[in-house]
């Protein structure tokens, strides 16, 4: 075992890359959710996407709620999405 890789599993690695847990659509929109890790917990975290006629745009989120597992935190991000998604709507995108 490296270094990185000793230290990172003892403090937690805050470089490694979200996972998606999930992906799925909603209201015209594209939600993946791609759990946070940091310090054996993960944030809710994800993307919400959606094709115009000049392209996709997409927004990043993340949340400062907490899970013991990426499932959990991979739920989270949907249900955080979609709530975004019915408050927001295309506005989400205006400065994207």
């Amino acid at each position: 075992m490296g270094l990185k890789s000793f230290f990172g599993k003892l403090f937690g690695s805050i470089d490694e890359a979200p996972k998606v847990t999930e992906t799925v659509e909603y209201a015209g929109y594209v939600i993946v959710a791609q759990p946070k890790p940091q310090g054996g917990q993960f944030y809710t975290a994800g993307t919400i996407s959606k094709e115009f006629p000049d392209g996709t745009r997409e927004q990043h989120f993340i949340r400062a709620d907490t899970h013991s597992s990426a499932d959990s935190a991979g739920e989270h991000a949907i249900i955080k999405a979609r709530q975004i998604i019915d408050e927001q709507g295309d506005r989400l995108f205006k400065d994207a």
